[in-house]
């Protein structure tokens, strides 16, 4: 009989910055260890099946953010790009992370910058999925999504309605990430309507009244980058334009770019195969041990 080689997944909690915080882990920890980081609306096990793929090999970790999934809600409302550097700082501290891949989608893409590029001692590699200097700010996609914000119901009647919702904002996502997203992201309340597993009410504040002083300018961070750095960019996607990838590349000569297409945003889950292949051909060509 053949060896079962499923990885399973292991739910951990840990206090950052006063805050109660979910993350999963996949793999051993004698592996080389992936951190990943999710984006505004998104969650811990949004990167599950990527993980199981790599938990053979690697030993990978997922935080649900501040105000996300199963961590606390920030009572402050701080959810901006210093806050989460700040846990991210603290996470790896507490778990003795030395050497590691950094890997982050969206908002989550904002934290790598910042973190690989103030601690280039410690990210052996950074992944960026389709985000770059002033993505969040102008152009298209940052309007979508402050519209998508601005106009999310407070809950829904059913599983159904949400499973709904959520296809017709994410037009390209995979049944099973659908799936995934609706487990991950509602829970019924005791009346048996749907509600967010995100702090929207925070997270919307921060998102379309901003405080200026907490906005990041992501260039200087791309151009101090020391690591090895692998942009993906979603073929479809609204964004990330092609043009400020090319630009990346051009002002710092170690980063990649690739374009996946038939992509949106969510290259992960629009396009699990594609976006594997990529990362783990990036991860052997930067001498990723595993």
């Amino acid at each position: 009989m053949a060896a079962d080689t499923t990885v399973v997944a292991k739910d951990r909690f840990i206090t950052l910055g006063g805050l109660r915080t979910h993350y999963v882990e996949w793999g051993a920890e004698d592996r080389p260890t992936i951190v990943m980081l999710h984006g505004l609306r998104s969650y811990a096990r949004t990167f599950e099946p990527l993980a199981e793929r790599l938990g053979e090999g690697y030993r990978v970790l997922a935080t649900d953010a501040r105000g996300r999934g199963d961590s606390d809600w920030d009572p402050n409302g701080q959810y901006y790009t210093e806050s989460y550097v700040a846990d991210l700082e603290l996470f790896t501290d507490r778990l003795g992370l030395d050497r590691f891949v950094l890997l982050g989608h969206s908002m989550g893409g904002s934290t790598t910058y910042v973190y690989a590029a103030r601690h280039p001692e410690r990210v052996v590699a950074a992944v960026v999925e389709d985000i770059g200097p002033g993505s969040s700010l102008t152009g298209e996609g940052a309007e979508r999504i402050k519209r998508e914000v601005a106009n999310t119901p407070g809950d829904f009647p059913s599983r159904e309605a949400a499973r709904a919702y959520w296809r017709g904002i994410r037009p390209h996502i995979t049944e099973d990430a659908l799936d995934s997203r609706v487990r991950h992201t509602l829970a019924p309340d005791e009346e048996g309507r749907w509600r967010w597993k995100f702090d929207l009410a925070g997270i919307a504040a921060a998102r379309l009244d901003p405080d200026p002083a907490r906005q990041v300018d992501l260039w200087p961070y791309v151009e101090a980058l020391r690591c090895p750095t692998l942009v993906v960019r979603g073929g479809e996607s609204d964004f990330l334009p092609a043009a400020t990838a090319a630009a990346m590349a051009r002002r710092n000569p170690r980063v990649h770019t690739v374009e996946i297409p038939g992509a949106g945003h969510y290259v992960h889950d629009d396009a699990p195969d594609l976006f594997h292949h990529h990362l783990t051909r990036f991860l052997r060509s930067s001498e990723v041990p595993r």
